[in-house]
Order: C-alpha cells, then sequence, then structure tokens
C-alpha cells in the first residue's frame, strides 16, 4: 500500500506541482496565523492590511492576498513565498526590520506551535 501511496504522491507533482502544493495550504488557517503575527486584536492594520477598503474587510483583503498567491506559487514553502511578498524584508514601511520574523511566526501560528 506505502509504494502505491507514492507512486500516486510523485505522479501528482510530475502532473503539477503548483495545484498539489497548493491544495495542501488551509486558507482560513493561514490567514489566523497571519492575524496573529500582525499583532492580533492589538493591532491598527488587522492583518497587516494597510489600506482601508469601502466595501473589504481586512481579513477579506488577507485572504484575496492568499489566493492570489496560491495561483502564481509553483513550488518550494508556500508561506515564505507569500511572506516574500506580503511582508518582504527590507521594505520602506519596516524601518525597524520586524518583517523579517514574519514568515518564522506565521510558521508558528499556522503549525499551532502558539
Amino acid at each position: 500500500m506505502k509504494p502505491l501511496l507514492l507512486a500516486l504522491l510523485f505522479l501528482g507533482c510530475l502532473i503539477g506541482c503548483n495545484s498539489f502544493g497548493a491544495d495542501l495550504i488551509n486558507v482560513e488557517r493561514l490567514a489566523d496565523a497571519i492575524y496573529k503575527a500582525e499583532g492580533g486584536a492589538k493591532t491598527s492594520h488587522p492583518y497587516g492590511i494597510l489600506a482601508h477598503y469601502k466595501t473589504t474587510t481586512p481579513r477579506q483583503a488577507c485572504l484575496n492576498t492568499i489566493r492570489h498567491a496560491l495561483r502564481d506559487f509553483t513550488n518550494g514553502d508556500f508561506i515564505s513565498f507569500l511572506g516574500s511578498r506580503y511582508c518582504p524584508v527590507g521594505a520602506k514601511n519596516d524601518p525597524i526590520g520586524l518583517n523579517k520574523n514574519w514568515i518564522k511566526n506565521v510558521k508558528r501560528f499556522y503549525n499551532g506551535r502558539i
């Protein structure tokens, strides 16, 4: 049974790793992890969303960003890929360098380690 399962997983990657990898991400749970990493209820920018939208909540903007990144994602570590877009190290709006902790913190929250 194990060889069959491994063969199916390998075949899935050959057919298209980006869709296979995207299926492994729980978008809602990732948004919750981002919310916590960005300061939760204590922050003035929930989910790290800096813009104020008329009809979109910060959570929905975060979910939209995750789903858009999933379309562009090809392979590797998705949270690191998302972090490079969502919260890049060296960004002008991060004068004290907190973005360097974003990927590590989001992974910890996503995996339930905090």
